[in-house]
């Protein structure tokens, strides 16, 4: 049994609460069993106990035996001074604290229901896909949904913190850090560290400068990618190589290395030559990109506004210099999918959290719930488990439950788990 077992059934209250008493024969009535602290320090803080007629504010120490309290060097820590309840499953010794005076402790070896523990043990045994596949068709359908609403919330909170910061970076100017988020989700995973190189060395407003010429966008986008820094065959590449040169000097600019964009094992479609091509397109025809999403009423305008098609050029080019039948090569449906479910959505939903607009970050949640269910390896999964999406909303949690809660075992922190436990 772990710590965190004993911080779990101490914070649920999943324990014979009848006649407590401390190891001293004290009576201990608890009336908030405080807040959990998961930074350096006791393990609860701002706790309410009371102990015989006294009613005590402080900290809950948790461990498995009493003894560790000497283990950890609590006794010569200061901070320690204010625990007011020692709590363990098994009291070997008596505790003081830094100043002499003896803790208070509460054991717990037989206060705690058989069932729980031993359904704490299979779940943290074995090497299944989730740990409690074989219990989870037993929790209700409504605990299930409810704690995917509150994971797609985190998965947001968690998506908008590399936005914040950037933010902050940039004295919250929406439209650069939207122009920088959504050049990274134009590179798809496999090519979003060089989108972002190449965002971050082309400032939007230079961009904005030349949004009335595609060539000349084409030419800044290109060039800054370092994609044209060789001799050519095509007259097109030799006029954007002759345009960029005299854009680098005008603005001093650098390019980034070109060999860090990857081609390798990916459809031509989504090679990055094509979509720095539909990247200028897009900022092409649209001024303004992140007011036109905030504007969007629904999510056919905003799909709409990102079904770019592509330059004459590119119809018949996937790579520079290397003809192929004419195509359209526009951005499509998946694609702006994926944009909306990665980009947009987070930041419109931390838009709407930093302007105390509650009604923006519905309006993204409301976004997830009009796109169809992802399809991916960990949804094909949940699916055998019983789980069936009806839209990207529900798919967007179930990722969430999978890489944050089953892959680490947080089972004691998942109320699916936390049903199973109690079961």
């Amino acid at each position: 049994m772990k710590e965190d077992f004993l911080h779990y059934i101490w914070r649920t209250r999943q324990f014979d609460h009848a006649n407590l008493k401390t190891s001293e024969g004290q009576s201990i009535s608890i009336i908030q069993t405080g807040i959990h602290n998961h930074d350096a320090g006791p393990d609860f803080s701002d706790a309410r106990i009371r102990i015989e007629d006294m009613l005590w504010a402080g900290n809950v120490e948790i461990h498995i035996k009493a003894s560790e309290w000497y283990q950890h060097q609590h006794h010569q820590d200061s901070a320690y001074n204010n625990v007011i309840l020692h709590v363990v499953l098994e009291d070997d010794k008596r505790v003081l604290r830094a100043n002499g005076r003896s803790v208070p402790c509460l054991e717990l070896k037989k206060r705690i229901p058989f069932r729980i523990i031993q359904n704490y043990r299979k779940l943290k045994s074995g090497n299944l896909w989730v740990p409690c596949q074989n219990q989870i068709s037993r929790v209700s359908s409504i605990s299930k949904n409810l704690w995917l609403d509150r994971l797609l919330v985190e998965r947001l909170e968690n998506k908008t913190r590399d936005m914040i910061t950037l933010l902050e970076k940039n004295n919250y100017d929406w439209e650069y850090s939207f122009y920088y988020f959504l050049a990274r989700g134009f590179g798809l995973k496999v090519n979003a560290e060089p989108f972002e190189q190449l965002a971050q060395s082309l400032p939007l407003n230079i961009l904005a400068r030349h949004r009335n010429s595609l060539f000349q966008l084409e030419a800044l986008l290109f060039g800054q990618a370092g994609m044209l820094e060789k001799t050519f065959v095509d007259e097109y590449p030799r006029r954007l190589r002759k345009e960029y040169g005299f854009l680098k000097k005008k603005y001093q600019l650098q390019s980034i290395n070109a060999g860090c964009w990857k081609f390798l094992r990916m459809r031509p479609a989504n090679f990055p030559s094509i979509r720095i091509a539909q990247f200028a397109m897009l900022i092409y025809q649209s001024n303004h990109l992140f007011s036109k999403t905030l504007a969007a009423k629904n999510i056919k305008e905003l799909e709409n506004m990102f079904e770019v098609k592509i330059s004459n050029y590119w119809q018949t080019h996937y790579l520079f210099d290397k003809p192929s039948i004419k195509r359209d090569k526009t951005l499509g449906k998946m694609s702006i999918d994926l944009l909306i479910i990665n980009i947009i959505v987070p930041f419109l939903f931390l838009y709407g959290k930093l302007k105390a607009n509650p009604m923006v970050q519905e309006a993204a949640l409301d976004l997830l719930d009009n796109i169809k269910p992802e399809r991916n390896a960990i949804i094909d999964q949940w699916k055998k488990l019983g789980f069936y999406p009806v839209s990207a909303y529900q798919t967007q949690a179930l990722i969430q439950l999978k890489n944050y809660y089953c892959d680490k075992k947080k089972c004691l922190s998942c109320s699916i788990g936390h049903e199973i436990l109690r079961a």
